[in-house]
């Protein structure tokens, strides 16, 4: 029943006219059009949609349009003072606290709400006024210094944001206001809305009833879409010679979750559709949860053409790991697993798309706009270049948005009913339905000598890759890579198997499969360190990779190999952490205490891009006739402010400041191709593209004017200015001809990395550069309890060169946030963890402090010496914290999460044995 409301908002009168039970944050976004509050989960545990009411906190999705009227009602929209920013704002942009920008909105509101009490917060204050946000980047720390330092009021960066520069991220004011708009917040006003009707079952045979029949007893309905009405390849997948995954099952669905058909009709139809209420018959199969369970059971196979439901194997050998190993003089093993990882992204799957003539055009969240692009090609059955990618912002990806979710759905209701279609996934239904980070179960075995020096290693791996591909071949080829860690190991055998079952499929998810693999190693390098009673840390720089030292796969880096500054970089804290658990745990024994603390150590290293893979991207820049400097790039910023670096790169390059550029942003019609935003590649990749296009442009500027190679320029005004020590000159642009894209002056430059495949043996040259770190965690255990409370984190992580330090600490700090999930708390489990509040992600009280030491060891191959960082930094984490709680109680926990009840158990074990 529809009712009005009076209520001021945003210091402004307003009416609301809505059924009484109607969510607030489905006011404020679809009939007031304040978009700045997200909806996260509409459940209340993520916090994005977090507004004040009478000014105290609440979550915009659990108050109904009923209670309202005579409320005072503030939103992000309603921050800013006097049309200007916030001093809130300003420090948020000042610190680098909004990454991906999703839970910026609900931050900003929770923390005004605390200023307006407290002026001068403690971080313990902080951290409790702001604990019912969730974020899932910049791992809370640059939030939490961001509001305490709110008082110190606006402060300019007036920087040239050349590399090196500590600049606010490029895109950061309209995140900070609310005005970015995500996947969800910008929808055509006449759009359809869709909803994908979805298996409840693992494995089962369906059928679909009268579809005419449920239409007209449906009217505001228009069509049910299902594999009939794929016009072009019902199939996909980011890996083309392995894409198996059909848009719409067709008789068969092989994991909880499957789309078998979408139905489609006005917004408040759709809204209110029950999907059980959907004409459809299951027959059940039995099916296959665990890679155990499929590999020779006797069932049939998931998919027919790969025997023994084995999707690929991985390998990398180099000498003889069985010879040297039984000649060690030390040997160590271990079986460990990891579970299934939810992405828990704040912003679940939203886009729409439209039909244009014979073009289709698709604007939502992505992490690949090209790769988007000539997927959907092929499932409409038209050519790549009638389709359009243009990405939203992206409220998070870690991976997961490489793959299509709602593209294919919003595109074929779109192209057939020629009328706008818009979707936007719940908390559920993307928990469902989305890749998640590959379950592993593995065995590993290293041996050394007495000295300490690692003789041999073996590692057998087996990732659970789900129902369909994903990238299970990208993780099951680059684990053997890098399961060694770095370090050199000259007799090596790692072998890995992606296996199918009735489950999600496992995709890409920071890592590739590499932070699995990186616990095995890391734990089984303390036990060898302890076998030897040599120091752990010291135990490392023994073994550590070094300029001129081949890798597993035999590859030589003469520059940039930058493990051990790492290492040592952490020398002096680890030595006084050493000393200062082994005091606390003395005391604690002494007195009876049930705490004790430890400390531990874990690396990495990871190949930036792709694995002996093509890996270009493409920049484009130009000079218009008015002076204006375009700068067309095609990598998509998810968080990681890739805007930002290969902004400062260019202009670095060019010889100009930052803010002579104005940006077009990922397009497929209107920038090249960047190439996808994962595997690190962007600031390594992009970034060398958007250095090699400003020194051509630089050149051809310089060329013209006749001028010394050592100018700096400026652009506006219809010209360009030229200054060096002696002389100032300009261009002036309006005599000039221009091109047939509208420039005076332009150039478009490709990098792509120079790799070499791997053999049979994984012999090869598969990453033009790594990137190295070392991270440290002290932490205290209740050995009473199982519980765990991380103290510290000391993180060194080498990125070459530091394009924009601030950067750097965001994804430090976002990564270790993931770490501390995958090592004590995450864990999901399919039709039991499928909200944001049974599947749990690390809070702001889940994250200890944490110091960032910047190691630059640059990669002549690199932009300016730099390396990728995003992916690294989640590598150490977990095994140090597992590493660290070792050292505390003895216990190994090798099966993760590491909850208390585990933590408790090999606590126990440890006594029994003793």
């Amino acid at each position: 029943m529809s009712m009005r409301a009076a209520i001021t908002l945003n210091g402004r009168p307003a009416q609301i006219d809505a059924s009484g039970a109607e969510r607030l944050s489905g006011v404020l976004r679809n009939q007031l059009g304040l978009t700045g509050t997200k909806t996260g989960c509409d459940a209340g545990d993520c916090g994005a949609c977090t507004v004040l009411i009478d000014g105290e906190i609440a979550c915009s999705c659990l108050v109904a349009a009923g209670q309202l009227d005579g409320c005072d009602v503030t939103t992000v929209e309603g921050l800013k003072a006097n049309g200007s920013l916030s001093a809130l704002q300003d420090s948020f942009l000042r610190h680098g606290a909004a990454q991906c920008g999703i839970c910026t909105p609900g931050m900003l509101v929770s923390a005004r709400a605390l200023l307006d009490r407290n002026a001068k917060p403690s971080r313990e204050e902080v951290e409790d006024a702001l604990g019912g946000v969730l974020c899932r980047c910049t791992g809370y720390a640059k939030i939490i210094d961001a509001v305490m330092d709110a008082a110190a009021g606006p402060a300019a960066m007036n920087l040239p944001g050349r590399v090196g520069d500590r600049i606010r991220h490029v895109d950061g004011t309209p995140k900070v206001t609310g005005e970015t708009m995500f996947g969800a917040d910008r929808l055509p006003e006449n759009a359809f809305l869709v909803r994908v009707i979805r298996s409840p079952h693992h494995h089962a045979g369906f059928t679909i009833g009268d579809k005419q029949a449920f239409l007209d007893n449906n009217p505001d309905l228009v069509a049910i879409l299902d594999a009939s009405d794929v016009t072009g390849q019902n199939l996909h997948g980011v890996i083309p010679p392995f894409a198996d995954q059909p848009v719409f099952a067709e008789d068969r669905v092989l994991f909880k979750g499957e789309a078998i058909a979408a139905v489609v009709g006005e917004p408040e139809a759709v809204r209110a559709f029950d999907p059980d209420d959907f004409p459809v018959e299951w027959t059940l199969i039995d099916h296959q949860l665990l890679p155990s369970d499929a590999v020779g059971n006797g069932l049939p196979p998931v998919h027919e053409t790969r025997d023994g439901n084995v999707l690929v194997r991985g390998l990398v050998k180099r000498g003889d790991a069985a010879s040297a190993l039984d000649q060690s003089e030390i040997r160590v093993s271990g079986q460990f697993s990891t579970p299934f990882i939810e992405h828990a992204y704040i912003e679940p799957e939203a886009g729409y798309a439209e039909r244009v003539g014979d073009r289709i055009e698709l604007h939502g969240c992505t992490q690949t706009a090209f790769m988007n692009r000539d997927e959907i090609a092929l499932v409409l059955g038209i050519d790549a270049g009638s389709v359009r990618i243009v990405p939203s912002a992206c409220g998070g990806g870690f991976g997961s948005k490489l793959d299509l979710s709602w593209q294919p759905y919003a595109a074929l209701a779109a192209w057939k009913l020629k009328r706008p279609a818009a979707i936007a996934y719940s908390r559920s239904e993307s928990m469902r339905s989305t890749t998640k980070r590959h379950p592993s179960e593995i065995e590993a075995e290293i041996g050394c000598d007495s000295s300490g020096r690692i003789t041999g290693m073996r590692f057998d791996g087996t990732f659970n890759t789900g129902a369909y591909a994903s990238w299970g071949p990208t993780v099951a080829n680059r684990v053997p890579v890098h399961a060694s860690g770095p370090y050199h190991v000259e007799n090596y055998r790692a072998d890995t198997t992606a296996v199918h079952t009735n489950c999600v499929p496992s995709g890409a998810f920071r890592g590739f499969g590499v932070p699995q693999s990186a616990i095995a190693q890391e734990c089984l390098f303390d036990d060898l360190a302890e076998q030897t009673g040599i120091d752990p840390l010291d135990f490392r720089l023994i073994n550590a990779l070094d300029n001129g030292k081949p890798t597993v796969t035999g590859q030589v880096f003469e520059t940039g190999v930058g493990i051990k500054p790492c290492l040592e970089a952490l020398r002096e804290r680890w030595i006084e952490a050493c000393k200062e658990t082994a005091s606390f745990n003395r005391e604690a024994e002494n007195s009876g205490s049930s705490k004790r603390r430890g400390v531990g150590l874990g690396t990495c290293w990871y190949g930036c891009g792709n694995t002996s893979l093509p890996n270009p991207s493409t920049i484009r820049i130009g000079v218009k006739p008015d002076g204006s400097l375009i700068l067309h790039q095609g990598a998509i910023d998810i968080g990681q402010g890739s805007n930002t670096v290969v902004a400062q790169i260019a202009a670095d390059a060019l010889g100009t400041d930052v803010s002579a550029f104005e940006l077009v942003g990922a397009d497929s019609d209107l920038t090249p191709d960047g190439g996808k935003t994962s595997a690190s590649r962007q600031t390594f990749v992009s970034g060398k593209g958007a250095m090699l296009s400003a020194q051509s442009l630089r050149a051809q500027i310089l060329r013209h004017a006749n001028v010394s190679g050592d100018a700096k320029l400026a652009f506006g005004d219809g010209r360009v200015r030229i200054s060096d020590k002696i002389t100032t000159s300009q261009i002036e642009l309006s005599e000039l001809p221009v091109n047939d894209r509208g420039y005076v002056f332009m150039s478009e430059e490709t990098y792509d990395p120079p790799t070499k495949p791997l053999d049979e043996n994984g012999q090869g040259e598969p990453y033009a550069l790594y990137g190295y770190g070392a991270q440290l965690v002290e932490l205290t255990v209740d050995i009473g309890l199982g519980t765990v409370k991380l103290d510290r984190i000391t993180a060194a992580h080498d990125v070459g060169k530091a394009v924009n330090p601030m950067l750097v600490e965001g994804q430090i700090e976002g990564g270790i946030a993931q770490g501390i999930g995958l090592a004590l708390m995450e864990e999901f489990i399919p039709g039991r963890t499928e909200n944001l509040h049974d599947y749990l992600i690390p809070t702001i009280g889940d994250v200890p402090p944490i110091e960032s030491i910047i190691v630059e060891v640059p990669d002549a191959e690199g932009p300016f010496g730099a390396k990728g960082l995003g992916e690294h930094v989640l590598i150490p984490t977990a095994p140090a914290i597992l590493n660290a709680i070792r050292r505390a109680t003895g216990a190994r926990v090798r099966h993760l999460p590491a909850t208390p009840d585990k933590v408790l158990a090999a606590i126990r074990e440890v006594r029994n044995n003793d």
